[in-house]
């Protein structure tokens, strides 16, 4: 992997994401990383000062189709949008990977376009494919050992292109047609046998389970933990407590934005332009108010300057618009 890959604002050479995520998960006690949709999202998250960010499957599907997430995305999918997010932000990037998109053998490929993506690290979980969100009912695992099988295929491919790739392995058998916490909790043991980094049990419906996954998946601290749908919510000190290593809010962002854009699309529908000129008024005021500058373009005529000369710069002394800094 090059340490020299970087966003479109970035600042010379750094060590590889992955290396960077393990040096967080290492720092502890619980790392939180709020999720992104799109690189925008991300962009944003950056911005706000998170150390780590996580790239939702739910917010992937929704942001690229429209669709539930239910399996509809495919790998290619999954990987050019945490490809696009990897690129434009400097903090690792934990991003879902579904099932593996098949069997172990797809797993094997799943990994090495991941990695080949910039992405530091991911999630496989043990569900039937298709697959559906971890706090929807209707989902079907696996057998317990077609499960661990795909875990070691990711642990190998891992290995064998980057050892600082961070592998979490996820089961939904605690929610799961048929299943119970007590099957959960031996497979999250199970893969981190297998070599997984960190295990994550979906869908704990109270405090007193999570506690109890805490206690009984083994070694100590190695839990990442949704903390959305029917799961409990903490707070950070609470995490801490528990010895949680890793905490997401998977779609804070996009229900935000969603609100956001609900609200003023029925402005627009209502009153026409002019509730766009209100809310452009109002916005003027906050940090993001200056788009063309979040955006990047003082980074461009900076590169402009640097590698086109100053010839270049004349273009902007007599055309109307935004003049970057």
């Amino acid at each position: 992997m090059d340490e020299g890959r970087q966003g479109f604002g970035g600042e010379g050479r750094v060590k590889r994401a992955t290396s960077r995520l393990r040096e967080l998960l290492a720092r502890g006690p619980t790392l939180y990383v709020p999720g992104c949709y799109n690189a925008l999202s991300a962009r944003v998250l950056e911005g706000a000062g998170f150390e780590a960010i996580y790239m939702t499957g739910y917010g992937t599907s929704l942001a690229l189709t429209g669709l539930p997430d239910v399996g509809l995305t495919t790998m290619s999918e999954m990987v050019a949008n945490a490809r696009y997010i990897a690129a434009a932000v400097r903090p690792p990037l934990i991003a879902d990977a579904d099932t593996g998109f098949g069997n172990a053998i797809n797993v094997i490929r799943t990994v090495r376009e991941y990695i080949g993506a910039g992405v530091a690290g991911l999630h496989l979980e043990d569900q039937v494919n298709p697959k559906r969100c971890g706090h929807v009912a209707g989902r079907v695992v696996v057998p317990a050992a077609e499960a661990i099988g795909k875990v070691r295929a990711a642990v190998d491919a891992r290995n064998a292109l980057d050892p600082d790739f961070v592998i979490v392995a996820r089961t939904d058998a605690r929610g799961a047609s048929g299943g119970s916490l007590d099957d959960a909790i031996g497979r999250a043991n199970a893969f981190l046998d297998a070599g997984a980094d960190l295990a994550f049990i979906e869908g704990p419906t109270s405090a007193d389970e999570v506690r109890r996954i805490c206690r009984e998946v083994r070694p100590a601290g190695r839990i990442f933990y949704n903390m959305t749908g029917v799961s409990p919510r903490f707070t950070l000190e609470e995490l801490r407590g528990l010895g949680i290593a890793v905490c997401i809010s998977p779609n804070a962002m996009l229900r935000t934005a969603l609100a956001s854009m609900h609200d003023l699309a029925a402005q627009l529908h209502a009153e026409g332009p002019v509730a766009e000129t209100r809310f452009m008024e109002a916005f003027r005021g906050h940090p993001l108010g200056d788009l063309h500058t979040f955006a990047g373009f003082d980074q461009i005529r900076e590169w402009e300057r640097e590698y086109l000369g100053e010839e270049a710069m004349k273009k902007y002394q007599d055309s109307i618009g935004h003049v970057p800094r």
